[in-house]
């Protein structure tokens, strides 16, 4: 039988997204709190249910965009969702009640934001990679680990005298993160969602400050999941650059987190052919592709909406150009409903 989940039943989810070896910290069910509360899109969490137990669950997210199209993502604005399941069944029940939901709303498509290959039949992006790698015990072999060129970088930080300390509010990510998208020419979300993570996902949710002389100079939120680190959402200031500000802060990242027995560090997703592919590579991760596979319903093909596709240029540009206040006013009304 398929449910769809309500507060009441946030504890039973959770505790099958922790036992799972194949679920995220992107399926647990806080994640209904924030969508709703940031972006006001509806959600529709499902789950199957078997003699009382939950089987499987599919977290859902509508996005209904004049700019950006019609579409049911799992899960927006997340790198990893699809199905969990854990028998065969589940899984088939779960697919078949997404299907018949994208076909009621009437969308152009449903899109299952899967780490590994479902659904060989079905469409997918070639876009998208992910970077994890296992870490040691040993803080100092995870320095070794990176490759060379890399590891100067980091060195340079240090030699500078660059520090890192963990903050308690979102100001300083705030600023950083959104003068770096900003200056990629993409939107911002809003303060207000950044907030909301910390506040529904507590001490997983941690935001790591590096300081020059108490001068911010970068900073970046990252997610404890089970034993995983997901680094997600950072930013560097001018400065950054000179300084090697970005470098040595996922270095400050990956350290604290091997400090508290963390084992996997997760560099998130990466579009092929982009700077940040290039950067998380150079570090001696290893892309591992990523499987968005749809399910066509009033489209023909797959949305092309990301900023690589060349009708987009311009706007790109023109962003790039606008000042940081303004892009913070204006940035949320757009990416809330970028997938």
């Amino acid at each position: 039988m398929i449910k769809t989940l309500d507060v009441a039943n946030y504890s039973r989810w959770n505790s099958f997204v922790q036992e799972s070896t194949e679920a995220t910290f992107f399926h647990q069910a806080g994640w209904q709190e924030v969508i709703k509360k940031a972006f006001g899109h509806k959600t529709y969490f499902l789950y199957a249910e078997t003699d009382g137990n939950i089987t499987g669950i599919l977290p859902l997210v509508h996005i209904n965009s004049l700019f950006f199209g019609n579409t049911l993502v799992s899960i927006a604005p997340c790198v990893y969702g699809g199905i969990v399941a854990s028998d065969e069944q589940s899984y088939l029940e779960l697919d078949n009640e997404a299907c018949h939901l994208a076909e009621t709303l009437g969308v152009d498509c449903l899109e299952m934001r899967n780490r590994v290959q479902k659904q060989p039949e079905r469409p997918y992006k070639e876009l998208y990679v992910s970077f994890r790698k296992e870490l040691d015990a040993d803080v100092e072999k995870n320095f070794l680990a990176i490759p060379r060129k890399q590891r100067a970088m980091v060195r340079k930080g240090i030699e500078a005298g660059l520090t890192s300390v963990i903050d308690n509010n979102i100001d300083r990510i705030y600023r950083a993160y959104s003068e770096s998208v900003r200056n990629l020419g993409t939107p911002v979300f809003s303060k207000k969602y950044f907030q909301i993570l910390k506040d529904v996902f507590g001490e997983q949710c941690e935001v790591l400050t590096v300081e020059l002389n108490g001068q911010l100079i970068a900073s970046v939120m990252s997610f404890y999941f089970k034993d995983e680190i997901l680094p997600y959402y950072g930013g560097g200031t001018d400065l950054a650059r000179e300084l090697k500000g970005n470098d040595f802060m996922y270095w400050e990242v990956m350290r604290r987190a091997v400090e508290k027995g963390t084992k996997v560090f997760d560099y998130g997703r990466s579009k092929i052919g982009t700077g940040s592919y290039s950067f998380k590579k150079n570090w001696g991760f290893i892309p591992e592709p990523l499987f968005y596979e749809f399910y066509l319903v009033k489209s023909t093909s797959m949305p092309d909406i990301n900023p690589l596709n060349p009708k987009y240029r311009l706007f790109i540009a023109a962003w790039k150009r606008l000042p940081l206040a303004i892009s913070q006013v204006i940035g949320p009304w757009l990416s809330k409903d970028l997938s």
